[in-house]
């Protein structure tokens, strides 16, 4: 049933991105005022006026919310430093606190290169300039994955009608698989999120799977890739856990720059992460991928931005002021835990 569901919905998705003219299809995902987008691509055009590009002697590079910094600033050393050599700058690399806050830092010009999650990245390209251009993959294609209900491997639970009146972990209300997929898409089944069980924000997805391990939460909306790493990583065993239901694939988390960049800069940025071949630790770390894959934001989170939409989902103001105060009450709570 549910892959008949899905077969259905992404018909419906492509029929409609067909059928409909952008400017009617793409009504959640209007720029910000503030930006020009003359080649109709979606993301924010460099300004007019060549005294208005940027050309830092330092680029500030954040990535999305991790819970091992460290790790991860070790992870992408190699990287970082490819990324200097080309551009002949200095690349600071930090660690966003919340998506929210490193779409404020971007809009404010604080913030150059980023990564955001696929949820995020819609609300950067409107409000803050954001162009992405990558995500991470291989020869073939880039990376994705799938939105997996987890329970138990023991657990009663043997579909999402089986979710009704439980305490189901959501990642943050900014990721696509972790939240914003699991809303637009669980009512094709005949389940609302928030009416028909409770909604409990953990975080981020490992804190959500362990979670569910713990007994904490009794199933977890997670990212598929996520899971494979927090598995692979050895902080889960795989049959410790079920899969209820999946989705179809997403792009994973985006790479990109601000609009207003210095052209000359963003063409060696690119090609600094075209160029460029992941480490083995890189590899192990990313599910295999060995590479930046490069995307377009029309072409590439499409399916992302209409499922959105169905769910409501409207990347404004309002609705960036809703993810802070969700993802400060997250970081609060997180704090505040011995």
């Amino acid at each position: 049933m549910f892959k008949k569901w899905m077969l259905v919905l992404m018909a419906l998705l492509v029929a409609l991105s067909l059928a409909i003219p952008a400017s009617a299809a793409e009504t959640a995902n209007d720029l910000d005022a503030r930006y020009r987008d003359d080649d109709g691509d979606l993301t924010a055009d460099a300004p007019l006026d060549p005294k208005d590009w940027e050309n830092p002697d330092v680029l500030v590079f954040a990535d999305a919310p991790l819970e091992d910094v460290a790790e991860f600033r070790t992870i992408y050393a190699g990287f970082l430093d490819f990324l200097s050599q080309k551009t002949g700058k200095k690349v600071e690399y930090r660690v966003l606190d919340t998506n929210s806050g490193g779409i404020e830092d971007m809009r404010a010009g604080r913030l150059h290169l980023a990564s955001f999650s696929t949820g995020a990245t819609c609300y950067a390209v409107n409000l803050a300039g954001y162009v992405p251009i990558a995500v991470k993959g291989d020869e073939k294609s880039f990376q994705g994955y799938r939105l997996i209900v987890l329970v138990k491997s023991d657990s009663p639970i043997q579909d999402l009608e089986d979710l009704r009146g439980k305490k189901v972990a959501h990642t943050s209300p900014t990721s696509n698989s972790g939240h914003i997929a699991a809303v637009a898409l669980f009512p094709q089944e005949g389940l609302t999120p928030g009416e028909d069980y409770e909604i409990v924000f953990a975080g981020n997805h490992e804190k959500a799977i362990l979670g569910v391990g713990t007994g904490e939460y009794e199933a977890a909306c997670v990212g598929s890739s996520l899971f494979e790493r927090v598995v692979s990583g050895g902080d889960a065993r795989e049959a410790d856990y079920r899969i209820v239901w999946e989705s179809s694939t997403f792009p994973t988390s985006s790479f990109g720059y601000a609009h207003d960049l210095h052209p000359e800069l963003v063409g060696k940025i690119k090609e600094a992460f075209f160029e460029y071949r992941f480490t083995p630790s890189m590899i192990k770390t990313f599910g295999g991928m060995d590479r930046f894959s490069p995307i377009t934001y029309l072409r590439d989170e499409k399916v992302a931005r209409l499922i959105a939409g169905a769910g409501g989902e409207k990347f404004d103001e309002a609705g960036l002021k809703v993810m802070a105060e969700a993802e400060n009450q997250a970081l609060e709570k997180k704090k505040a835990k011995p």
